[in-house]
């Protein structure tokens, strides 16, 4: 089987497989959740803060299965590193597996249109712990022990064990913003809009992907898988992010950000240009889908967005609103080509997360500044291990605006 199959599906399942051979072997890592066993088998039932944290599956979709993540070996506010990416910047890929591994979910069938159902229980009160922005000491008791395995994809972030409830208590009341109290009570609101003001609100990432997810935004609501969640709101807040752009000067240098995260490294260069996005990703032998194959791809967009779904999945996005939310920072918009080249160093799956805090970190930075696209061009390929013919030749914008005059150049 081809690997250049296994890093457009990252576990997905295109290759008609039951399991993913590649995510197996992750999942056998058995001296990392066995803590949890050893804790689990005096009682059916496990206590502990969940950070919040909430998971929603794909399998069976209209019928899910979803519930609270629960760490019965974390307390009180340690357990919000187990759901902030600020956090994970500061760990190795080890630790970061070691730590999510601690998150129980605690999962129960639901259909996805009983989102405003009031008649499921365990379903409103994992909609209550999802409100919370502090962790919240909850008890789940199942109805078997749970199974000793963790959860790997290139979407998720790393979970632990999984079980099913037959209950679960929520032990204090959740510390609820007021943006997101409000917002997930107006129904007549899009979920683009409340996307948009929950971030205006300085309102997380993450916590808008669990709202989303365990079904509190929008008109009409339903349970969104949480792998689904975590790209719909990377691309509904680029796309607002946009709009606004849309309106702000061009950048006046062609400016040029380097920098890398868990093997991931970004070259992100800005064009004083209308603005189009473009995205090369270079996989190099032996990461964590290539195999001893290298891979390049790439995907693109003019000003007027993107049209239908990048087969770059979820990274595509995830670069992207980093890329935005710099230019709305900087009140300017501009062209971006990005290369983000997957080095050795990413031996596991950690999740989409790691593009765009990757993107963002390397954006703060310090730039460098050039006079032409050629030798910021050539000032890139010094730190890239991939030949520079080689991500060249796939980029289809870049191409374009070294060739194409501007109207602007007339003047």
């Amino acid at each position: 089987m081809s690997r250049n199959l296994c890093i457009k599906c990252k576990g997905k399942g295109l290759c008609g497989r039951p399991t993913c051979p590649i995510l197996k072997k992750f999942k056998s890592i058995e001296s990392i959740s066995s803590k949890i066993n050893i804790k689990f088998k005096s009682s059916d039932s496990i206590f502990g803060a969940s950070p919040p944290a909430v998971f929603v599956g794909k399998y069976g979709y209209p019928s899910v299965s979803a519930g609270p993540m629960i760490p019965p070996l974390v307390s009180g506010n340690d357990a919000m590193a187990l759901e902030d990416p600020k956090e994970w910047l500061k760990m190795g890929i080890e630790d970061i597996i070691s730590s999510r591994s601690q998150l129980v979910r605690a999962n129960t069938k639901v259909k996805v249109k009983d989102a405003a159902s009031h008649d499921n229980p365990l379903l409103l009160k994992s909609q209550e712990l999802a409100l919370s922005k502090k962790p919240i000491d909850t008890e789940a008791w199942f109805t078997k022990p749970i199974k000793n395995e963790l959860k790997f994809d290139g979407v998720l972030t790393p979970m632990g064990p999984s079980g099913t409830v037959k209950n679960f208590e929520i032990a204090e009341n959740p510390k609820v913003p007021k943006k997101v109290d409000y917002l997930v009570y107006d129904t007549d609101a899009l979920a683009k809009d409340v996307v948009s003001e929950l971030r205006t609100g300085n309102v997380p990432n993450e916590h808008i992907t669990r709202l989303l997810s365990i079904g509190l935004l929008g008109r009409e609501r339903r349970l969104v898988p949480t792998r689904w969640s975590i790209t719909a709101v990377d691309d509904m807040a680029g796309k607002d992010l946009l709009q606004t752009i849309k309106g702000y000067q061009q950048i006046g240098e062609i400016t040029l950000f380097s920098g890398e995260s868990f093997g991931n490294h970004f070259e992100i260069l800005f064009i004083p240009r209308s603005f189009s996005y473009e995205l090369i990703e270079a996989w190099l032998p032996k990461t964590v889908w290539s195999g001893n194959t290298a891979w390049i791809g790439a995907d693109h967009e003019g000003i007027a967005g993107k049209k239908g779904y990048s087969f770059l999945a979820g990274g595509y996005y995830a670069a992207r609103l980093g890329a935005l939310e710099y230019l709305d920072g900087i009140k300017r918009q501009a062209s971006v080509f990005m290369v983000r080249e997957i080095r050795p160093d990413y031996w596991a799956p950690l999740g989409v997360w790691v593009v765009r805090e990757a993107a963002r970190q390397a954006l703060k930075n310090t730039p460098q500044k050039f006079d032409s696209i050629e030798t910021a061009l050539a000032d890139m390929s010094t730190r890239l291990r991939t030949p520079y013919a080689d991500w060249m030749e796939k980029g289809e914008m870049l191409s374009n605006i070294r060739h194409q005059r501007t109207l602007d150049s007339f003047f």
